[in-house]
This record gives C-alpha cells, sequence and structure tokens, in this order.
C-alpha cells in the first residue's frame, strides 16, 4: 500500500510521501496510520542536536494522535468516507513528519540541517499546521471513541493551530558562524581553528571518526543531487555541499589530532587496492582511427575494428561501406557498443585528469573531481594540504602516521586533491617515511597514500624523480606488511604505464623477483597487483625474459588451476596471452602443459574477456608452438563447438580470433590428410594486439 524509501532512495529535506489509494480498506489504512504513529513517537530516544523543541512537540502531538487511533482501531466500527479521507491526509503528513525527524536526528546530518535551520523550522511549522487541518475537517462526532479521546484529540487540533515552531537562537547563532567560516575560505583566509571548534561543540562532534561520518553523509548527499538532476532540484545544492566537505574535511585533518578507532582508513577504502587495470591496452588503442581524439563512445563495425559512434557515424552517412582502417567491406551497418573498452577509457580519464564530453545525464563519478566543486572547497583543500605536509615534514611520529592517512584518504577518490597534494609537496616526505619510520602502520598509511597520488600524471612524475621507484621496490621486496608490499606492487603498476618507467624499473634486479614473491605468498588482492604490475612491465620487450626466467608461468598456471577469483583469473590469462606473443614465452607456456586447462576455462567461464584471452592464446601457441600443439588442438571436437560460439555470441575481436584458430585448424587437418603436416602453420599470423 504504501512506498518505502530508505535512506539511500531519496535526498534529505526532500518528502515523498504519497497518499493512501482509494480504494484502501479501513482497516489496512488504521493499521498503518498506527504503525507511522508509533515509529514517530519512538524518535523520543533519538539525538536531535539541533530543533530540539520543534521535533519534541512534534513527537508529542503525534503521540497523543497514537492513543486515537490505537482505540478507534480497536473499536472496529465502521467509518465515513469522510472520515477516511481525513484519515488519509493526517497519513500523508505523518509520512512527511517521519521523514523530516529522520533527517534531524540522522547520524552524519548535523552540520547539513544546521545550515538549514530556518527551512526546516519551517517545514516543521507546515507539518503540524496539515495535521490541524485534516482535524479540523474531522467528523470526530461521529467516531466511537471514548469522551476522554476525543478531547485529546481537540487538544491537539487547538494546540497545532496556535502552536509557533521558530528557529532556535542558538541554533541561528551557530549556523551563521558556520557560513562565516565559509566566507573566509571562500576569500583565501584560513579560519581560526577555535571558531570551527566552537561550532562542532555545539554540533556535539568531538571525535575524528564523528566528522568523518559528516563528510560520508555529505559527499552522499552529492551523489544524490547529482543522480537527480532531472529531478527539478538537481545539483542546485551541490557547490554548497561541496563547501560543507570542505570544511569538515580541513576539520577531520587540522582540529582532530586523535583516531578514535584504530585503523581508520581500513573502514574508507577496500583491502585491495588497485581500482583499475586501464593499461591492459595501449592509451593509443582509445583514440578513434578516424578523428584520432580518445573515443566518448566507442562502437565495434563488423570487420571488428572500434571507433567513436559520431566518427563512424558520419562516414557511414557519407555513403561509405567499407570500414576506414582496414578497406574491408563492411557486412553490415550495425555497430556494437563496446562497454569494457568505454570503462577503460573513462578511468584512464579519470586517474589522468582529461575530462570527456558527456551528453545526457551526469553522472557523480571520479570525472566530476577533476575540478572542485566550489571554491570553499578549493581553498579548504589547499590550507588542508599544506597542513598535512608540514606534519609529514615536522611532526612527531603519531602526527605523520595521521598527516599520511588522511592524504591516503583524501586522494583516494577526487583528482583536484590529489593535484592539491601534490602542489603542496606532499609526495618527498611521504618518500622518506618509506625508509624512515619503523611502524608498520604509518609505512602503510604513507606507501598507500602514495598510490592514490601515483594515478596522477604528475604524480608518477615526482615519484620517479625524487628518486621514489627505489624506495616503493623496497616496500615491495622488504615492506613491515604483507599489505604494504601489496599496495607497493600497485605503485609499481601505475609506474609502468609510462613507457621509460616500466624500462627503469624492469631492469632493476630485484623487481620482478619481488612481484613473483609476492604472487606466491600475496592475498588474492597481493597476487591481482603483482600480475597487473607484471603486465605494465612486459609491455618492454626485455622484460618479458626477465619475467620468464623468474619462473613466472607455472605460477600463473596455478593461478588459474585454483584461483576462484574471475578478475584475478583474467588479469592471469591477460599475461599469458602476451608472453605467447612470442616463441620463448609460448615454449615456458606450453611446458606447464596448458592446453587442457585453457579448453576449459574457455568452456565454463562466465568472463566474456577472460574466454577472448584463452582464444588468443591458443591461437599464438599454434602460431609459436608448431605443428605438434595444433594436431592436439585439432583432434578435440568440442574445442572446435567452442570457437564457434565465440563467433556468434562474443566480441567482434573474439570472433575474429576465433575464425583464425579454426582456419588453423581446418587447413591442418586438410593437410595432415596429404601427408603436409604443419605446413599451415607457418604462415597463419597473430590476430589483434593486447
Amino acid at each position: 500500500m504504501i512506498q518505502r524509501f530508505h535512506r539511500n532512495d531519496r535526498r534529505s529535506l526532500s518528502f515523498p510521501a504519497v497518499h493512501p489509494c482509494e480504494a484502501i480498506s479501513q482497516a489496512t489504512l488504521l493499521t498503518s496510520l498506527v504503525s507511522l504513529a508509533r515509529t514517530i513517537s519512538d524518535f523520543q530516544s533519538k539525538l536531535f542536536v539541533t530543533q530540539r523543541r520543534n521535533a519534541r512537540e512534534a513527537i508529542r502531538q503525534v503521540g497523543v494522535l497514537l492513543i486515537f487511533f490505537e482505540e478507534v482501531l480497536d473499536q472496529e466500527s465502521v467509518l465515513s468516507d469522510s472520515t477516511l479521507l481525513c484519515f488519509s491526509e493526517l497519513h500523508l503528513a505523518f509520512q512527511k513528519i517521519r521523514f523530516l525527524l529522520e533527517d534531524c536526528s540522522l547520524e552524519g546530518s548535523r552540520l547539513w540541517i544546521l545550515t538549514k535551520c530556518k527551512f526546516v523550522a519551517t517545514q516543521f511549522l507546515v507539518l503540524v499546521r496539515a495535521l490541524a487541518t485534516a482535524l479540523d475537517v474531522l467528523p470526530l462526532e461521529s467516531i466511537d471513541v471514548g469522551g476522554d479521546v476525543k478531547e485529546l484529540v481537540d487538544l491537539v487540533a487547538k494546540q497545532a493551530r496556535r502552536v509557533k515552531f521558530e528557529v532556535d537562537e542558538d541554533d541561528e547563532r551557530a549556523s551563521e558562524q558556520v557560513f562565516v567560516i565559509m566566507s573566509q575560505f571562500e576569500i583565501g583566509i584560513e579560519p581560526d581553528s577555535r571558531s570551527i571548534k566552537r561550532v562542532l561543540d555545539y554540533l556535539e562532534i568531538r571525535s575524528w571518526s564523528e566528522c568523518n561520518k559528516e563528510i560520508r553523509f555529505l559527499e552522499e548527499e552529492i551523489g544524490l543531487e547529482c543522480a537527480d538532476c532531472g529531478g527539478g532540484g538537481g545539483e542546485r545544492e551541490v557547490p554548497f555541499l561541496s563547501g560543507l566537505v570542505g570544511l569538515m574535511s580541513y576539520s577531520r585533518g587540522v582540529i582532530f589530532e586523535e583516531f578514535d578507532h584504530r585503523t581508520a582508513a581500513e573502514q574508507e577504502e577496500s583491502r585491495c587496492n588497485l581500482e583499475t587495470r586501464c593499461w591492459l591496452l595501449n592509451p593509443d588503442d582509445f583514440r578513434c582511427p578516424i578523428s584520432l581524439e580518445l573515443m566518448t563512445d566507442p562502437v565495434t563495425v563488423s570487420t571488428g575494428q572500434t571507433y567513436d559512434r559520431s566518427s563512424i557515424q558520419k562516414w557511414l552517412k557519407a555513403g561509405n561501406l567499407i570500414c576506414p582502417k582496414t578497406g574491408e567491406k563492411l557486412t553490415n551497418t550495425e555497430l556494437v557498443p563496446n562497454s569494457a573498452l568505454r570503462r577503460l577509457i573513462q578511468q584512464f580519464c579519470a586517474d589522468n585528469g582529461i575530462a570527456l564530453a558527456k551528453s545526457g545525464r551526469k553522472s557523480r563519478d571520479i570525472t566530476g573531481t577533476i575540478v572542485p566543486g566550489s571554491r570553499v572547497a578549493a581553498e579548504a583543500m589547499k590550507f588542508l594540504s599544506r597542513f598535512l605536509v608540514r606534519r609529514l615534514v615536522f611532526g612527531n611520529g603519531r602526527q605523520k602516521n595521521k598527516a599520511a592517512c588522511e592524504i591516503r584518504m583524501l586522494a583516494k577518490s577526487n583528482i583536484f586533491n590529489r593535484s592539491c597534494l601534490i602542489d603542496a609537496g606532499a609526495i618527498p616526505p611521504l618518500l622518506n617515511l618509506l625508509s624512515s619510520s619503523t611502524d608498520g602502520s604509518t609505512q602503510e598509511n604513507a606507501i598507500a597514500a602514495l598510490l592514490k597520488l601515483s594515478k596522477h600524471p604528475n604524480g608518477r612524475i615526482l615519484i620517479v624523480e625524487y628518486g621514489g621507484s627505489a624506495q616503493i621496490l623496497a616496500v615491495l621486496k622488504h615492506g613491515l606488511s604483507l599489505e604494504a608490499k601489496q599496495i607497493a606492487a600497485a605503485i609499481v603498476f601505475y609506474l609502468s604505464s609510462v613507457k621509460e618507467y616500466r624500462k627503469q624499473i624492469g631492469e632493476t634486479p630485484e623487481t620482478i623477483p619481488a612481484l613473483v614473491e609476492l604472487i606466491k605468498e600475496g592475498t588474492a588482492c597481493g597476487k591481482k597487483n603483482a600480475v597487473v604490475a607484471i603486465f605494465g612491465l612486459i609491455y618492454f620487450p626485455k622484460n618479458r625474459k626477465r619475467v620468464l626466467e623468474s619462473g613466472t608461468v607455472p605460477l600463473l598456471i596455478d593461478i588459474l588451476t585454483h584461483s576462484d577469483k574471475t578478475e584475478l583469473a583474467t588479469d592471469t590469462l591477460a599475461v599469458l596471452a602476451h608472453l605467447a606473443d612470442n616463441g620463448d614465452g609460448a615454449n615456458s607456456i606450453l611446458q606447464t602443459s596448458p592446453l587442457p586447462l585453457i579448453k576449459n576455462i574457455l568452456q565454463y567461464s562466465a568472463s566474456r574477456t577472460a574466454k577472448e584471452y584463452c582464444v588468443s592464446i591458443l591461437l599464438s601457441l599454434c602460431n609459436n608452438g608448431g605443428a605438434q600443439v595444433v594436431s592436439v588442438l585439432a583432434k578435440d571436437p568440442l574445442l572446435m563447438e567452442l570457437l564457434y560460439s565465440i563467433i556468434t555470441d562474443g566480441t567482434p575481436l573474439a570472433g575474429k580470433k576465433a575464425r583464425s584458430l579454426i582456419k588453423i585448424l581446418h587447413r591442418f587437418r586438410e593437410t595432415s590428410s596429404s601427408g603436409l603436416m604443419g605446413s599451415a602453420v607457418s604462415h597463419e599470423q597473430s590476430v589483434g594486439a593486447w
């Protein structure tokens, strides 16, 4: 009967109440009214830091009406249509009162509600007046309840008409102070910390974790605002909310010296630190062959080539029916969205501060953080960045650890924050912490902070320029914790996205053996980080030999045999596909007898990407492994069936590779029957680049 809304379904101070349907039964309506009234009455035990008097008055009036509705429900007498209509209006008002009380008592909403104190007080007044209006027309005399209950209802109606819901003077003064502080940030003046502390004390925000809850709430509100662009109010509040986030982030970093729990950052982010695999493709593959610009909407044509939708559509409208890149005739003009590539391009742009043109609804993802949400947020972040860097340089051990943790959190999913921290000089002291600290927590926070900063192009440059690659590799090999080693591997992945760096890092003797050791001893996340770091490094040809000589291939095969993690298996297949592209790599893979395993993954994996890698591996093994490999595959009747299914259901590129492999197998059967075994293989070439 009643639509239910949870916290994640609506923005604060929005009241998506619904009228009960006209055909609702009397019993159902009364039961729901009683339930709503009880829920509202239960708010008596909640903490209201602001709007205390207004909230108490609204709860008290609904509590009285609860007695009335419980008695009406018990009587089970038939009610008139006019009575049910009044009850429906009361039901609507009760829903909105519940929403308002939820927002005023919600954990993390204290600052937001304080800044909206006048609006909130007005809403209490409007809703209680709605109760009065419904009670004024309620035919109370026709309802079979006791006289004392009727007197209570009359009393509530009179009080609801007369009661004043005003802004508490203390709330108003505290709210004005917030706006003064934000105005100071906006014009580039760092506020007096005592002024901020007074506001926080008034809101009873007295710990790091309580301040952090406010930030998380405000960030959630920004996300809901952005997601509601078409809903009548989208994003009007975003600059103000961003300013509040800036204020509370500054407060968390500057005002609160102590964590009130041991591992604050662990509650803020996943233990798996690697958040992207952008570099599994060469960034040049992200450019449209027609326009040479980054593709915003990549689509694949019948030849397996990918173009930006707008470019290829113009090409086709001009009457061209051949593939611009290959010159082949298009068998059809269907454009198949390449969703996987699109996600990779978006993440690549996010990590490198590149803005992609967008159409339609604007999504709140990391690409929206390239610029600050407001001037207040920008200035607050600059002040905070300088403060944290000073702590990294001049603070004691505890202060350095906290500063590193704050940077780790601030840079996690905000490009502008990364830029501010890099500009403030955070990288050199963070690198220094890696080698100077004997505390495992400090080293872990420092290496995790560097990971976040390494996602920024300038961050990667500065890490290497300050000699950080050696320090990161030292953590990879001798880190104080397994977690630190795993994070170091993730940084190697990001650094290896730069051609010059992957050569330099790969030539360091300890690098690849340390990654191989992490594959052996790491968690699933650690193995993943090590595998993709190796993938980044083997784009430099000489690193392939080092990877093969380190005994990596048997470990990769072991991962495929035993791991139940789809992403880890897919990344492992990507490395094997790349290694199989030349003879040494193919021979090393073949020594592990991989064919049954690869065929099994091809048959049962739910991942289209994994299947494509399998086809690529088999094709390369046939090209580089000779007739012996082809003869084994040609004898397997199920393989041919699997390859045909890839042509039907797989991506265009996977289909093209599958067709090439089918040709090799067919040609082998034809030539072997005429005694020319193996001659068919030599002229086939690998299809596509990974």
